[in-house]
């Protein structure tokens, strides 16, 4: 018989899983450590262990979401790298607003980590590359990885270096550039 998890366990692992996001996005997989993430969650260390095994175990639940790409078929041709380009500028208001940059945490940690660099892959796997497969299906590989490129590119100097610059552009530019090199890559000769 499958063993039920008490409210009180669920809070305790939100609250472990909240605090291991926020110190991953801050300071990386490397900085970030089990007992650190359980003196700032005010727990015993050990629960951290109970609930995720292990470091790499919390860095996978943590670093773990969805990008909810819009289905692209559904848009008009010649506006469907806006569409993408307005999706991520929601999607990094919402990290602003929850604290939870998923991106910021697996850009800043898949340089030096081989669990977060494959991430990254898993999500352009079962994520990216089959979004723009079907509206791109000539080259879609090619045309898949130089969108993630720009994507990554701007939520990596945005975010994790914080260029200045990036920083001080009003979102419309930012998703106004954004929009023209995803629609570039979706429509240039591969």
């Amino acid at each position: 018989m499958a063993r039920k998890t008490q409210p009180r366990s669920e809070a305790t692992r939100g609250r472990i899983l909240a605090t291991a996001r926020k110190q991953f996005a801050a300071e990386g997989y490397d900085r970030t450590t089990i007992r650190s993430v359980a003196t700032e969650a005010e727990i015993d260390p050990a629960l951290v262990m109970r609930y995720f095994g292990s470091k790499d175990g919390l860095f996978a639940a943590a670093a773990n979401f969805d990008l909810h790409l819009p289905d692209l078929g559904s848009v008009a041709h010649e506006q469907r790298g806006l569409c993408l380009a307005r999706h991520f500028a929601k999607v990094w208001g919402a990290a602003a607003n929850t604290g939870f940059n998923g991106m910021a945490i697996l850009l800043r940690t898949a340089a030096t980590n081989e669990g977060a660099r494959q991430r990254v892959l898993d999500i352009f796997e079962s994520q990216v590359r089959p979004t723009i497969a079907t509206v791109a299906p000539d080259n879609a590989d090619a045309r898949a990885a130089l969108v993630s490129a720009h994507i990554f590119g701007f939520a990596y100097c945005r975010f994790v270096v914080q260029l200045p610059e990036m920083i001080s552009l009003s979102i419309p530019t930012l998703v106004a550039q954004l929009a023209a090199s995803i629609q570039r890559s979706l429509d240039d000769p591969i």
